[in-house]
């Protein structure tokens, strides 16, 4: 009843749905009320009140130029569904047909830092992306951008290995490895340049086993800070 009540239904339509008359509808509404101003019970939050107090998520990555990527939005926000959250995915808004090339990549960059400073956690998709060694510079500026505004910034990877272990070495000198366009492979024992593993809780696994992590978090569980490896 109470659901149907918070879907802005009349009495009339109530008792309809339930099979019963208005007069007894409205009977059960009263000893309700009055149970409620005794405090003999609470009623559930309205759906809206819900919504409002789910902390949402926005859900950073280089996802967006997978082939199915509107769909793959979907799964990533269903999984927050399902553990209490609001997903923001950077494609959810509709970009007006009529921008021209560098107009629509302005209006991108606009509503994504829109949806950034609406979320109350930024989740990142930190693998790889167009070869080895870095995650997607997009996705390296919402972490970036995240952190500035103090949010919360959560990552996952796919896997464990350190830059030395997935860049590979062309020459060796006494600072250490160099790849092969002639750059110092950084070694602090972390899987991504330090400055997104210094401000982000690293999660080995995918989208769902980062989601676990913040929801134990949210929950009041163990904590894993900036330098360290919550395995999922």
């Amino acid at each position: 009843m109470m659901e149907l009540l918070d879907q802005g239904l009349p009495v009339e339509q109530i008792a309809n749905s339930l099979g019963k008359s208005a007069l007894a509808v409205k009977k059960q509404l009263y000893r309700i009320k009055r149970r409620v101003r005794e405090g003999r019970i609470a009623l559930s939050p309205l759906p809206i009140e819900r919504a409002a107090s789910e902390p949402r998520i926005y859900l950073a990555g280089f996802d967006v130029f997978r082939r199915d990527a509107k769909e793959h939005g979907e799964r990533l926000k269903q999984l927050c569904r399902n553990r209490g959250f609001v997903g923001l995915y950077p494609l959810d808004g509709q970009l007006p047909s009529s921008l021209q090339r560098q107009d629509a990549a302005r209006w991108i960059y606009a509503a994504n830092i829109e949806l950034i400073r609406s979320a109350d956690i930024v989740m990142a998709n930190l693998d790889d992306f167009r070869g080895f060694g870095d995650p997607d510079s997009g996705t390296a500026f919402e972490v970036g951008f995240a952190a500035a505004l103090n949010k919360p910034v959560w990552a996952y990877r796919s896997t464990e290995e350190t830059l030395v272990e997935r860049v590979k070495a062309a020459a060796i000198g006494s600072e250490g490895g160099f790849c092969a366009g002639g750059y110092l492979i950084e070694d602090f024992g972390l899987s991504v340049n330090l400055m997104l593993a210094c401000s982000a809780r690293l999660v080995v696994g995918g989208p769902a086993a980062c989601l676990d992590a913040i929801r134990s978090e949210v929950d009041g569980g163990p904590r894993v800070d900036g330098w360290g490896l919550a395995k999922r």
